[in-house]
């Protein structure tokens, strides 16, 4: 799993079929302390995320079509989790 942030939206008005259902959001990769670490990616939204939500993601096309319940669905980045708090032990 990868922590990321949502930074924005896709729209889109002509799509595959079995996407038709699900929203596609930008996420961008973060460290635990919510610096920036890698490029934007277009990830399939299961947890209802909005933007500025720091979530957790999958990258893997088998998990995301189990997460779908689709074998014919053509994703490999979806969204699993809103992250609610990051606890780490002081050093």
């Amino acid at each position: 799993m990868i922590l990321c942030r949502v930074s924005g939206s896709v729209v889109s008005t002509q799509k595959n079929p079995t996407l038709l259902e699900h929203k596609l959001l930008i996420v961008q990769p973060i460290d635990t302390a919510g610096n920036h670490i890698g490029k934007d990616i277009i990830a399939v939204d299961t947890a209802d995320a909005g933007v500025g939500d720091t979530v957790l993601i999958i990258q893997e096309g088998a998990g995301a079509q189990q997460l779908l319940k689709r074998k014919d669905i053509p994703v490999h980045t979806v969204i699993v989790a809103v992250v609610d708090g990051i606890d780490l032990p002081s050093q």
